[in-house]
């Protein structure tokens, strides 16, 4: 029985630092990066509360900046604050980055988001379309987090990002799947700059 136990410890250490090599060697992939643009689809199901929502997005990443449209939302990132555009309500709102939830996985922490505050395990390898995907398992050490584990599917060949599974404390399921992973792209020098001047008829929304 202490020998079982013992080969337990043992293999759950091993599995734990294989993980971390894995994430590792995915960190040192994303930051060799000038930067990177990910097309993706966004799964949202909550049985409980009968929600089930999908829709497609797009961002583009460069150190801490992006920007990021989804849900009919365009958000821009210049590394110190944040305008939130609202076509359909002709409001932009601007705020610095933090008001968002700490448990928010946002685009920039999207790629290297596991480096703190994770334990972490190998999963699954699964087999798509002739990719293999070698999942981690990645349970917050904060036990009043409101994420209960994530699941990051890692292209064994390429070390990017397939995709992420995020299970929440009340078990509603985010998927986020890449589509495209484009990286060092020619980009506008003005792109993650907002011209306040696009939006004279909109609402501005400061938030302090």
């Amino acid at each position: 029985m202490l020998f079982a136990l013992l080969l337990s410890t043992v293999n759950f250490a091993q599995n734990s630092s294989e993980a971390k090599s894995l994430l590792d060697d995915v960190s040192a992939k994303v930051k060799s990066y000038e930067n990177i643009s990910i097309d993706f689809k966004y799964v949202l199901n909550n049985s409980e509360e009968n929600i089930s929502q999908e829709t497609r997005g797009d961002v583009v990443m460069q150190d801490e900046k992006y920007v990021l449209n989804i849900l009919g939302i365009n958000r821009i990132y210049d590394g110190k604050t944040l305008y939130s555009i609202s076509p359909e309500d002709e409001e932009v709102t601007i705020s610095s980055e933090n008001i968002e939830d700490e448990n928010t996985i946002t685009p920039s922490k999207m790629l290297s988001f596991y480096e703190n505050g994770y334990n972490y395990n190998m999963d699954i390898i699964q087999n798509v379309n002739g990719r293999k995907i070698q999942y981690v398992k990645l349970i917050p050490i904060d036990s009043n987090s409101e994420i209960k584990h994530v699941l990051l599917g890692i292209d064994i060949i390429t070390k990017h990002i397939y995709n992420l599974i995020e299970i929440g404390s009340n078990d509603t399921k985010t998927t986020l799947t890449v589509n495209s992973f484009k990286t060092n792209e020619p980009l506008s020098k003005t792109l993650f700059t907002f011209d306040e001047s696009k939006y004279k008829d909109y609402y501005i929304n400061k938030i302090d």
